[in-house]
């Protein structure tokens, strides 16, 4: 699993506050006014040298009308690699399934990417999702009988299926070693 560092680097945050103080076309003392902050807690901020508490950038992201995460969120990378069994997992407690968010959709776009892995046992029921979601399903290894209830199909290595998510679905791995990726698309 990768690991989260226990402190994010202010280097991070640095970055994020001067890339959104330009996008607003504020004054460090502008930002600092605005923010309830002192002018030179922000430039060492900005600066990477400070060493900001949840409450500073709190202000520090409404005073730039931006969601907190845009503050603290990892830069993006033009490549981001995320490696077989890594990646932050959530187990089911209904069956022997993990899912591991690879990819949240952005803003603008309605789609998620995860990676499954699923042993046989349990079936893992699904309730139905937000009315418009859409899954793709295509199996990495193993064997997988998924789908709405009562449509359910059986795929194997390499098979693409689409279905309703806003419908009863459920995913039941066949044989030890499956894996699969799900791509929720919420039209």
């Amino acid at each position: 699993m990768s690991e989260v560092p226990d402190r994010l680097p202010m280097d991070w945050i640095a970055a994020s506050l001067k890339r959104e103080r330009t996008r607003a076309a504020l004054s460090l003392s502008e930002l600092a006014k605005r923010a309830g902050i002192a002018k030179s807690t922000l430039s060492q901020l900005e600066a990477a040298s400070g060493n900001p508490n949840v409450e500073t950038l709190w202000a520090l992201a409404v005073a730039l009308g931006v969601p907190f995460s845009v503050l603290v969120e990892p830069p993006v990378q033009s490549v981001q690699v995320i490696r077989a069994g890594e990646g932050p997992g959530v187990a089911s407690e209904q069956a022997s399934f993990v899912g591991t968010l690879l990819s949240a959709s952005p803003p603008g776009a309605r789609r998620d990417i995860y990676r499954i892995s699923t042993e046989p046992g349990s079936a893992r029921a699904a309730e139905p999702h937000i009315p418009g979601t859409v899954e793709h399903l295509i199996v990495g290894s193993g064997r997988v009988k998924a789908g709405p209830v009562g449509e359910e199909v059986e795929l194997g290595p390499g098979d693409y299926m689409v279905y309703r998510g806003d419908v009863a679905h459920s995913y039941e791995a066949l044989v030890p070693g499956t894996a699969f990726v799900l791509v929720m698309q919420h039209v």
